[in-house]
């Protein structure tokens, strides 16, 4: 059941991941799923870049590089889990946006079907047992420097994902009545 599925769905981070592989076959599926996000207008406004092998080593040295050289005082932690993060993770997708040239509706509602397509994505990992975590640093405003975009895509984060072992913990939510006003 659906409803299930979306409880179940968690973060689950680089440092959770085991070595397994994850298929091609399965990555193109989990994009699939995100082709299916709604969206006004029919812009599709989700890019992606699926970042693998070699790749991802290349993806990590290039974070921590730039967060040196952009950071008055880089904290060495940090550099190095910008490292080390991307050779974790069975992939990493580059989540991207890629603005209507007409700008035929808001950017907001652009970013918004990325996201939607994103949930796609997370719980379709979710239901093949692959864990995902969308992490958006502030290093996502160079990205144009290592990832070949088009005029008017931008990088939102990126999808971490992989297979990890044990289980997740139970979440909790405060209740929606908190959050909901009915106006009849």
């Amino acid at each position: 059941m659906i409803f299930d599925l979306i409880k179940k769905r968690r973060s689950v981070f680089p440092a959770q991941y085991n070595d397994k592989p994850i298929a091609k076959t399965d990555i193109e599926k989990i994009l699939q799923a995100a082709n299916w996000a709604p969206n006004h207008k029919k812009t599709e406004p989700w890019r992606f870049k699926v970042i693998l092998g070699e790749k991802k080593a290349e993806l990590g040295e290039f974070l921590s590089n730039t967060y040196i050289d952009i950071t008055p005082k880089p904290k060495q932690m940090k550099a190095k889990k910008l490292i080390e993060n991307p050779k974790k993770a069975g992939a990493v997708i580059a989540i991207c946006m890629q603005r209507d040239p007409k700008e035929s509706i808001p950017e907001w509602e652009e970013v918004a079907a990325t996201a939607m397509a994103v949930q796609n994505m997370w719980l379709c990992c979710t239901e093949m047992g692959i864990g995902c975590y969308w992490s958006s640093p502030g290093l996502i405003m160079y990205m144009q420097e290592f990832l070949e975009m088009n005029e008017g895509e931008k990088c939102l984060g990126f999808l971490y994902m992989g297979y990890f072992d044990g289980e997740l913990p139970e979440q909790t939510r405060s209740s929606i009545t908190d959050k909901v006003q009915w106006m009849d």
